[in-house]
């Protein structure tokens, strides 16, 4: 399974933030096709994730179960651990987390995609920035993003639920 660095597909939920100013954007795809509510809990129930939900649980008291990330894959939760639905189409689903500063992505509308999106501030001077710990996690933060796509896609190969792309 290729998991490849992607451009933001025009129309999609977080095409807006790539093109806002000061704003950073990212997507990563891999081919097959599977129905988001199937995407949606592949990638939060994964053991990768997993593992992000034990440090969201002790550093931001944010606790979270698969049984949860059940709920929100069928649309009948708006909110998971430290997320809530920001915006949700039939092949999308965008959360953002509390801060309001970052946002997560994933799309089933041609292949497997996950993406990112950070809002910047402004500093003392009115600028926009991302932020110092931005730019220091950022090459983190891809490979991250890439294991965390292949983790879902994989369970849902695992699962029977992962087709081949049309």
């Amino acid at each position: 399974m290729t998991i490849r660095e992607a451009d933001i597909p025009p129309g999609s939920l977080i095409a807006q933030f790539a093109q806002a100013e000061g704003h950073y954007a990212d997507c990563f795809a891999t081919d097959g096709a599977a129905g988001l509510p199937e995407y949606i809990e592949a990638f939060y129930t994964q053991p990768l994730f997993q593992a992000e939900r034990v440090v969201l649980r002790l550093a931001a008291r944010a606790p979270s179960t698969d049984a949860e990330a059940a709920a929100l894959a069928r649309g009948a939760a708006d909110r998971f651990a430290v997320w809530t639905v920001a915006g949700r189409t039939e092949t999308e689903l965008l959360m953002a987390d509390a801060s309001g500063r970052t946002m997560s992505w994933l799309s089933v509308a041609e292949g497997l995609a996950f993406g990112s999106v950070v809002v910047p501030v402004r500093d003392r001077r009115g600028r926009l920035t991302l932020g110092p710990v931005f730019h220091s996690l950022l090459g983190a933060h891809k490979v991250y993003s890439r294991a965390l796509l292949a983790g879902a896609a994989s369970r849902l190969r695992r699962r029977g639920s992962l087709r081949r792309s049309p």
